[in-house]
């Protein structure tokens, strides 16, 4: 319409967060292998939440500027430039619901095929996954590396080579929603309450419970933040 410009996209929290630690790295000189400030402390200095700081280091963990681990804290990993950061995770947000829809696609098929076409050692390599998630997310971490064997234990317990093949070419944006999801609060104990129902529903040989079950796990990790505003 004639006199009507679009109004500039208000940047949400974390991104502004993500900002303000840039800026921290650059005026501190922080180089990698050093460590930021606790996230308790970033909270107090920044006036927000631990949670919305947390999120904020999720963001900068996908872009590969941060290492989080429990217990050591962020430690920083590489430094880019600010405007880098911004298109990226314009980049990463913008593709999260493509990723989504891909995972859902394959891994609900996955499951019901795991169901019906699983081996002792395949139920074994689930429950392996399943035990190093909850040991992880006991001990107050996010449970990411179990995430991922337990997916991978699931999708070769398909047997579908084709199915398998696809997996493997969208692992590496999987790997975006896997930190973005777990990195939420109560999230990983929600992620593993899922993994134990699909795991449950393919060791009873029920591909419908399976498929299910599955459905509800990826609609559960596509609710993240960074598709709110």
């Amino acid at each position: 319409m004639d006199g009507l410009e679009r109004l500039p996209r208000r940047p949400r929290l974390y991104e502004q967060i993500v900002q303000q630690l840039l800026a921290h790295i650059r005026v501190s000189g922080l180089r990698p292998g050093e460590r930021l400030p606790a996230e308790r402390d970033l909270a107090r200095e920044l006036g927000v939440s631990r949670a919305s700081v947390a999120q904020a280091l999720v963001a900068l963990e996908i872009l590969g500027v941060v290492s989080v681990r429990h217990g050591n804290g962020a430690v920083i990993v590489s430094l880019i430039s600010d405007q880098q950061v911004a298109d990226a995770l314009r980049a990463h947000t913008n593709r999260l619901p493509d990723i989504t829809e891909a995972r859902s696609a394959l891994e609900v098929k996955l499951a019901a095929l795991a169901a019906e076409r699983h081996t002792d050692s395949d139920m074994q390599a689930i429950d392996d996954a399943l035990a190093a998630m909850a040991a992880d997310v006991d001990a107050g971490g996010r449970g990411i590396e179990g995430d991922e064997e337990f997916h991978a234990a699931v999708t070769a317990a398909g047997y579908s080579p084709l199915l398998a093949r696809l997996m493997r070419e969208i692992s590496g944006l999987i790997v975006e929603t896997r930190y973005e999801s777990l990195g939420q609060p109560g999230r990983p104990l929600q992620s593993l309450a899922g993994h134990r129902l699909i795991a449950e529903s393919i060791r009873a040989g029920d591909p419908t419970a399976a498929a299910t079950a599955m459905e509800a796990h990826i609609t559960l990790v596509s609710d993240v933040v960074m598709l709110r505003d």
